[in-house]
């Protein structure tokens, strides 16, 4: 009995990593995918995945004051001021990566992946830590059924991989990488390409660079990234 039901989670597994990398056309070599599992499939409601519009910031423009002018008793009898002098203060980050994920508004997605699998508290430490994330647009890209897929509580060790081949242990700011191979917190290289066209990793685009918190730095990337060993 135990035989078949291993047999039958194994099957499962293979269905879903097919589904996602078939569909995706992310990783063009074959997937060897042996993945046991003990945990029993849990059924979820269907997740909720928001449409967030781009994070800007707008500025005022500067007021400039009316111009008016002296008066003769001014001109005869000016007054000198020496300018103020400006406050020295330090900019240092005080958020940690999920927090910076929250305030930025294009990861609700990705935050609640790490929910699901249990990498929240992780992220959330000391680190340091460089995540090279997916934005909600770039889940987007992937089929539906297959995001509910990774959600579901007996998918759990299929997702945690998928999401650790994002990270990558230290603070590796966009300046530091170079061509070649980074080693992947879930233990795969991701392979780095950069060019006068900015940053590649594997397939995905860095579409913005360096967002630095407390513990570590995020790079947006546009593209959900899988290990090769999956």
């Amino acid at each position: 009995m135990q035989s078949v039901q291993t047999k039958f989670m194994k099957a499962n597994y293979s269905k879903l990593v097919t589904k996602i990398t078939g569909i995706m056309g992310l990783i063009s070599i074959s997937l060897l995918i042996t993945i046991p599992s003990p945990a029993k499939e849990v059924r979820n409601p269907k997740p909720s995945i928001f449409n967030e519009p781009l994070y800007n910031r707008s500025k005022k423009p500067s007021e400039t004051p009316p111009v008016t002018k002296p008066t003769e008793s001014e001109m005869e009898v000016p007054t000198i001021q020496p300018p103020p002098k400006a406050p020295i203060t330090e900019t240092k980050e005080t958020k940690n990566l999920v927090e910076l994920a929250q305030a930025n508004g294009s990861f609700k997605t990705l935050l609640k992946a790490l929910d699901a699998a249990g990498l929240t508290k992780t992220l959330q430490g000391t680190g340091p830590f460089t995540i090279f994330a997916p934005t909600d647009e770039a889940f987007k890209k992937l089929p539906q059924d297959a995001l509910q897929e990774l959600l579901k509580p007996g998918n759990k060790e299929v997702l945690v991989k998928v999401l650790t081949y994002h990270v990558v242990p230290g603070k590796v700011l966009s300046s530091d990488l170079k061509s070649g191979e980074v080693k992947s917190l879930q233990g795969d290289p991701i392979t780095v390409k950069v060019d006068s066209n900015g940053v590649q990793v594997n397939d995905a685009k860095v579409t913005k660079a360096d967002i630095q918190g407390s513990n570590g730095v995020i790079h947006q990337i546009d593209v959900l990234i899988l290990p090769p060993s999956l």
